[in-house]
């Protein structure tokens, strides 16, 4: 039997603006186990990202609880739950997050500098070379394409060995072709590494790729 690695129960996200509280997210549960991936799709404000953001624990719920890797992250402090990002949480998002300053290798050895561990050049430089960027290690940012960049992201992601890989519209700045390669990266990666896999996205034909599609409408898992 599969073991569960997110856990959501009753999750609910309610923020104050000026005039009115608004409803995020509505009662969401969600099992999602180990070496499963998850594709999350819906209209934009339908609260995919907010859930994402709450079942990595980089926010907390107004109300319910989530269980990530066995660990309530409603019963842990900031430095821990942020411990067991840096140790078992690899994120990809839409805008790359690339250190600007830094080269495509810096950037991929820079979870091992968060994790206050030796960066391992070797296994970074590899990683570089598996998403075809053998030759691009010492460019930084700047130098590279859009899809370029997020392939050092993939890479950087996969530098940890992550448990649970979050994407957040890992292909929504990247040209049709591109996305492709990314899309095909993503999986080979995550079969490569038996990584479980939660990904936000628009993109159709990412989703369909995935074990599982969960729809979400107005805050709310469509078919609860």
């Amino acid at each position: 039997m599969q073991t569960s690695v997110i856990k959501a129960q009753s999750l609910s996200k309610v923020v104050s603006t000026n005039r009115e509280q608004l409803t995020i997210l509505d009662d969401v549960n969600l099992d999602i186990k180990e070496g499963e991936s998850v594709a999350i799709v819906g209209t934009s404000g339908a609260g995919k990202s907010t859930l994402m953001t709450l079942l990595a624990g980089l926010d907390t719920p107004t109300a319910g609880e989530v269980t990530l890797l066995s660990q309530p992250l409603h019963r842990l402090t900031d430095e821990e739950r942020a411990a067991i990002r840096s140790e078992s949480v690899g994120f990809v998002f839409q805008s790359f997050l690339l250190i600007p300053s830094l080269s495509a290798l810096d950037n991929v050895t820079l979870p091992c500098l968060l994790k206050g561990e030796p960066e391992d050049k070797q296994r970074a430089i590899s990683l570089l070379q598996s998403v075809g960027l053998q030759s691009r290690v010492h460019h930084s940012p700047s130098q590279l394409s859009g899809g370029e960049q997020q392939r050092v992201a993939l890479a950087r992601a996969f530098m940890i060995q992550p448990k649970i890989l979050f994407a957040d519209e890992p292909t929504g700045n990247l040209d049709q072709q591109t996305a492709s390669t990314v899309i095909e990266l993503l999986f080979s990666l995550n079969k490569e590494h038996g990584t479980t896999l939660v990904l936000v996205t628009h993109d159709s034909k990412l989703a369909q790729r995935c074990d599982r599609i969960i729809k979400m409408k107005a805050g709310r898992l469509e078919g609860e």
